[in-house]
């Protein structure tokens, strides 16, 4: 039979262990997260667009200039929308801690 001590020790190694697998649960959700914002994003910004690929080499400053650049502003605009998300649950979780 294990004394006092002992008991809460243990206990307080396996909170440790299920909040460090929770934290490493939440991380690998997250990262699953941006990576579908990213696939969803970019191939909203080839939708949007009509272009998949850019066929000159200096035209990458030039195509903002363009008058479809519609889905640019508006990726750019989702990809913030979502990081700011991302970012205030993060904060909101590192807070309950």
């Amino acid at each position: 039979m294990y004394d006092t001590e002992k008991r809460v020790r243990l206990v307080k190694k396996r909170v440790l262990e299920k909040r460090y697998w929770q934290e490493r649960s939440l991380i690998c959700r997250l990262s699953v997260l941006c990576m579908v914002l990213f696939v969803l994003l970019v191939g909203t910004a080839g939708a949007v667009t009509g272009q998949t690929q850019i066929t000159a080499q200096g035209m990458y400053g030039a195509i903002l200039l363009h008058e479809d650049a519609g889905g640019y502003v508006l990726t750019g605009v989702v990809s913030f929308a979502a990081a700011v998300v991302i970012t205030a649950l993060c904060i909101r979780l590192k807070e309950k801690k």
